[in-house]
């Protein structure tokens, strides 16, 4: 299964909904799309329809979760992963 980047603004935050495979591609148009934002703590990352992550992923959302992105709907094999990283 492919990955799907959707987007919606909610007051003057920017929701990216994602969904099925997040790999090292997803992650590059990710990027693409954050350098768009004015500021990363106005960002938003939906992850309830994630299926999988790869390691390039999943430390890309712990980045951006430091750097102010506020992440939603992180199954807990996600989040476990993300806290054994920073260890």
């Amino acid at each position: 299964m492919a990955f799907r980047i959707e987007t919606a603004a909610r007051g003057s935050f920017s929701v990216f909904f994602l969904s099925g495979r997040i790999e090292t591609q997803a992650v590059a148009e990710l990027r693409k799309l954050f350098e768009l934002q004015t500021d990363y703590c106005d960002i938003v990352v939906d992850l309830k329809d994630v299926s999988l992550v790869d390691r390039e992923a999943m430390r890309f959302f712990a980045r951006c979760e430091a750097d102010g992105v506020k992440l939603e709907n992180c199954t807990p094999y996600i989040r476990e992963w993300m806290e054994r990283e920073k260890d």
